[in-house]
């Protein structure tokens, strides 16, 4: 019986070294697959991290560049008081208060440098320079007249229900600054009008 066993033995082990070797090339073969797998996913996503950042970058050069172009001007504000009015409502009477400025564009010579008087005799002092602001304002104030009356025939003619939304306020400045380039007859032009106070009652 001994002798019959012996065979059987053998063929167990030998069974045993197959499934070890078949077990370990499969350990072999996945840990390769994984490793190619994430080689391969690296170089992919570095490339696609590279391409992504060189085109954040690009678009933000262009946006740069576009805000540098499109550069916000900057311009005089000229105040031109509180307005008391009337409104246009046919049930009941509804009058408006409000303040009103307008910024206006400068022009190249506004803040040029002012040439120095010279000293008179005796001693005397040069007269100062001119201040640009106050000379900017007296051009403005020979229109002022034309452009309260712009303003006040714009606003009387709303409605209280009109000028209490943002939208018919927006309305109203954008038709007061056509109005007011009109009356400057392209000296200067409204780069904004803003309402101060702006009460209804």
């Amino acid at each position: 019986m001994p002798e019959n066993d012996a065979p059987i033995e053998g063929s167990k082990n030998n069974n045993q070294q197959d499934i070890t070797k078949f077990l370990i090339m499969t350990i072999a073969s996945i840990v390769i697959m994984f490793v190619v797998f994430a080689g391969v996913n690296y170089f992919i996503m570095e490339n696609l991290i590279s391409q992504k950042m060189s085109s954040i970058q690009t678009s933000g050069e262009e946006i740069d560049d576009e805000e540098g172009g499109d550069e916000i001007q900057k311009g005089i504000i000229v105040d031109l008081g509180d307005f008391i009015l009337n409104l246009c409502d046919e049930n009941q009477k509804k009058y408006l208060k409000v303040n009103v400025a307008i910024e206006v564009s400068q022009k190249e010579d506004d803040f040029a440098a002012q040439p120095e008087q010279k000293k008179g005799g005796h001693g005397e002092e040069a007269a100062p320079a001119a201040d640009p602001m106050a000379s900017i304002q007296t051009e403005m104030n020979q229109y002022k007249p034309a452009i309260r009356d712009a303003i006040i025939t714009n606003l009387s003619s709303k409605t209280s229900a009109e000028l209490a939304t943002a939208a018919g306020k927006e309305l109203s400045k954008e038709q007061i600054t056509n109005d007011i380039n009109s009356i400057l007859g392209g000296e200067r032009e409204v780069l904004r009008v803003s309402f101060g106070q702006f009460i209804i009652q």
